[in-house]
């Protein structure tokens, strides 16, 4: 059973954090609520969150300020923050939502389809980075089982080789169907940006398996770093 992501809503206004749960059923994740910056810190000390949707207008700490402590720390700094705010005070107002380390910022009122298309993105790269992380996970459990690859011809268990191979190539798979989809539709430049890194990181895994093919005097392997 494939895990559900989880989607970090923050509004101080519940009507607004329903009209997001409406909008984003429709991709079966799992959606948190928070209604204060508060509560979203809290939120993120326990849980992993695919993307945050942040309203910037908030009394106590706003969005800007909420998006700063999410930065900080090292947990949750590379979690997407998309901005959402009823006011527009022009470019300089956009640009501190970047600043703060937001990947898009949308104004309201928003439309649907395109805020449930950006958020799909978001959910997908994450997917894809969770099966990632197990695949390396296997990998390590087996080089700590076996000890690692002798140099005088010691094989690893072919069936359970082969099963990560071929668990890898289907990550792979999916990997650059995604990358060719974000291209198609000239997608946000983090996103893009974000599909790269997780290339990065298969081809490495892919290289640490190889190593580990009968024959190939590969030695131990150094697998990927999962940052």
């Amino acid at each position: 059973m494939v895990q559900k992501a989880k989607i970090l809503l923050v509004d101080d206004r519940p009507e607004n954090l329903l009209a997001l749960e409406a909008i984003l059923s429709a991709l079966d994740q799992t959606l948190v609520r928070a209604s204060s910056g508060e509560e979203a810190l809290k939120a993120l000390l326990t849980d992993d969150f695919a993307v945050i949707l942040l309203d910037v207008q908030m009394p106590g700490m706003d969005g800007f300020e909420t998006a700063a402590h999410i930065k900080r720390r090292e947990r949750t700094r590379d979690i997407p923050i998309i901005f959402l705010t009823a006011i527009n005070h022009g470019p300089h107002h956009t640009f501190r939502g970047y600043a703060a380390g937001a990947v898009d910022y949308i104004s309201k009122p928003f439309d649907p389809w395109v805020l449930r298309a950006k958020v799909s993105v978001f959910v997908e790269l994450y997917m894809k980075n969770c099966q990632l992380r197990e695949q390396a996970a296997l990998l390590r459990l087996q080089l700590e089982g076996t000890g690692q690859v002798e140099s005088g011809g010691g094989r690893e268990p072919a069936g359970l080789l082969a099963e990560l191979s071929a668990r890898l190539a289907a990550v792979e798979e999916q990997a650059e169907a995604l990358s060719k989809q974000l291209d198609d539709d000239s997608a946000d430049a983090a996103a893009v940006a974000t599909a790269a890194h997780l290339e990065r990181k298969l081809t490495g895994l892919r290289r640490a398996l190889d190593a580990l093919e009968p024959g190939t005097g590969g030695g131990t392997p150094t697998l990927p770093s999962q940052s």
